[in-house]
This record gives C-alpha cells, sequence and structure tokens, in this order.
C-alpha cells in the first residue's frame, strides 16, 4: 500500500488533490564503514529515520512529503579509498538549486534536509538559496546530532563506530557482519593546538588517520542500545517536522 507521504511511492491521485506545504530529502554518502558496516550505511540510517519521523508528523495532521535521497556526499577526504563516491559541493549546491526551483514552482514553502553524512556541510548553501528563493524556507538537521546519546553508548566515536553500529543491528541486521570482524575504529588526530581545540579546523586525510576506516570502537554495540537512539531521534524529528509544518516563519519567531 503506496504512503502518500513518501513521494517514491505515491501516485498522481495522491498528489494531485495533497497541498504539501514541507518537503523533506535526505542526503547521505557511499563509503566504506570499516570491515563490519556496508558502503550504504550513511543511506540506510537517514531513510530509516526520515521516513518514520515524517509518517510521525504527517498522522499528526503536517502535510509533509519525503522527496527521494541523494546516496553521494562529499568524500574528497577519502578519494584514496576503494570506490568511496565522492559528490563535490558545488554539484550539492546545483542538485539543491533544482530541487528548491520545483518546490517553489509548486508552492511547497519549506525544505528541509535531513543529513547523515558529517562532510556533507549545507550552511553556506542554505544562505545562498536563501538568497536565490527567499519564498522558501529551507533547514537542515543533521540526524545523528538530534538526541542524546551520551547516556546509551559507552564509547564516542563519529565513523562506524558504537553508535552508527547499534543503529545498523535495527536497520539492516543482515548487513552487519559479526563484530570480530570488525577493526578498533583507533583514529590519529592532529597535534597542533588550534585543531585540538578547536579554533582552528581542516580536513582529516582519512586513510592516515585510521588503518580500518573506522573512527570510534564499535564492540560495545547491540540493537538495544541502538533502538534506544532511534526512537529518540525519531520523536524529535518527527516533532520538529509537525511544528514546522504549523508554523509561518513569523510564527516560529518570539
Amino acid at each position: 500500500m503506496s504512503r502518500p507521504f513518501i513521494l517514491a511511492e505515491a501516485n498522481w491521485s495522491a498528489v494531485q488533490h495533497t497541498a504539501y506545504d514541507t518537503a523533506v530529502i535526505t542526503w547521505g554518502a557511499t563509503e566504506a564503514h570499516n570491515y563490519h558496516l556496508p558502503y550504504g550505511t550513511d543511506n540506510y540510517q537517514a531513510s530509516y529515520v526520515a521516513e518514520r519521523a515524517v509518517e510521525r508528523a504527517w498522522f499528526k495532521g503536517a502535510k509533509v512529503v519525503l522527496l527521494p535521497g541523494i546516496p553521494f556526499g562529499v568524500n574528497t577526504g577519502q578519494a584514496d579509498i576503494n570506490l568511496c563516491i565522492n559528490m563535490m559541493p558545488s554539484t550539492q549546491l546545483a542538485i539543491l538549486k533544482d530541487i528548491c526551483a520545483v518546490l517553489v514552482q509548486h508552492k511547497v514553502g519549506k525544505l528541509v534536509i535531513i543529513n547523515g553524512h558529517g562532510a556533507n556541510q549545507f550552511v553556506a548553501m542554505i544562505r545562498e538559496l536563501a538568497g536565490l528563493f527567499p519564498q522558501l524556507f529551507i533547514s537542515v538537521v543533521n540526524w545523528y546530532q538530534s538526541a542524546p546519546k551520551h547516556d546509551i553508548f559507552e564509547h564516542p566515536g563519529d565513523h562506524a563506530d558504537e553508535m552508527e553500529t547499534s543503529v545498523m543491528m535495527v536497520i539492516a541486521p543482515d548487513l552487519v557482519q559479526p563484530l570480530d570482524t570488525a577493526g578498533d575504529g583507533a583514529t590519529k588526530s592532529f597535534k597542533l593546538d588550534g585543531f585540538k581545540q578547536g579554533w582552528a579546523w581542516t580536513q582529516r586525510p582519512w586513510s592516515k588517520i585510521t588503518k580500518d576506516t573506522g573512527s570510534g570502537d564499535p564492540s560495545k554495540a547491540s540493537p538495544e542500545k541502538g533502538e534506544i537512539f532511534l526512537n529518540r531521534t525519531i520523536e524529535n524529528i518527527g516533532n520538529f517536522l509537525y511544528d514546522l509544518s504549523q508554523h509561518s516563519i513569523d510564527e516560529m519567531l518570539h
């Protein structure tokens, strides 16, 4: 049975009679995730969370629709790792311009990008798009930062770590290899104080900082932990989408 809030499933008879006011698009990446997680990890995660968050908002009364997602992200730091597919930020901006033009044409007033990949940075793009499409409200949500996790996971990390592994154990358990096949996710960091203290930034050369493409120890991962974190993120993002759909820009301000 098709769902009218998932555009890829919806048919013309449903879409032509629905005045959607908020569109959502997921943006992930295709890249190595240690030895135990699939290349599509970021896409599986963002899509899973987005579908359920949009569903939550829809059944609360929001006229929100999930667009088909983009599976390629910025991977210039992983260029030497086999088949990590890179999409330049300038390409991302060009794609977003075309999508925004369609939404404006069809009077969809809000766009939310649900981001699943740390190297995707949409803030500058949103600033540019806001000047080109002043009638469209655009925002970005990093799904993995949308709920607290320090009380769930024992080992911090940011790539194929305990959190991502736990989440994938829920979303696509058949694609998760046994944990004893995973590397330990140990990473090197820059020695310079500016980088360590966070007031200087540069891209991490991925194959130089990690030996297994992971960043963070996945050994304590479990589906139970993944379920808790996913439920938090879906609730928070679903409520955000509903609230966004129900308010004009002026009403969001206080």
